[in-house]
């Protein structure tokens, strides 16, 4: 009998894990769409089609943004003004590009409950001049914590570092300066 309870422990045990595993992997799944989506949302709406009003629904409050060749910004209002008068007014588009495969999101939890995450990639910036092919002009890496503010997703903190500028249009390498010092390299 005691044989039998003690088998039956282990299975129960082995079940209950296996299904907190499996939530775990769920609510996992949940976290990174989330916060893909909420990155979708503030890149590819918010910056690439400057759409400000977007921009401030997903800022929280107490933003702060840190450049490591534009210093440091930090509140959301300025950040959105140099969005608005400076990103916005280029005299080309700006794109941003990051492949959701290379970004990695972690939960941040009190009390075992999820209230934030960070999202760590690399990201590429691209310019669009009258509607011709884009092209390249930097790589960067960035970290973002996203917290949970009244039941949305918020960009509390960035980090952005590690440009890599480009110096020939259309270049993905940046590694020549010019097609002279391309062929002499052959």
């Amino acid at each position: 009998m005691k044989k039998h309870l003690k088998q039956l422990t282990i299975i129960i045990l082995a079940t209950a894990l296996a299904l907190s595993s499996s939530a775990q992997q769920e609510r996992s799944i949940d976290l990174n769409s989330a916060i893909l989506e909420a990155d979708s949302l503030l890149f590819d709406v918010g910056f690439n089609r400057c759409d400000i009003q977007l921009l401030d629904t997903l800022i929280s409050e107490e933003f702060s943004f840190y450049h490591d060749q534009s210093g440091f910004t930090e509140s959301k209002d300025e950040f959105i003004r140099s969005v608005e008068n400076g990103l916005c007014k280029l005299p080309y588009k700006a794109l941003r590009v990051m492949d959701e495969e290379d970004s990695s999101i972690f939960p941040m939890r009190k009390d075992g409950e999820i209230y934030g995450a960070i999202q760590h990639g690399e990201h590429r910036f691209y310019a669009l001049e009258n509607n011709q092919q884009k092209f390249l002009t930097s790589i960067a890496q960035f970290t973002h914590v996203w917290v949970i503010e009244n039941h949305a997703w918020k960009l509390r903190t960035v980090l952005s570092y590690d440009h890599y500028e480009l110096v020939k249009k259309g270049s993905e390498s940046g590694r020549f300066v010019d097609d002279e010092a391309t062929n002499n390299w052959r």
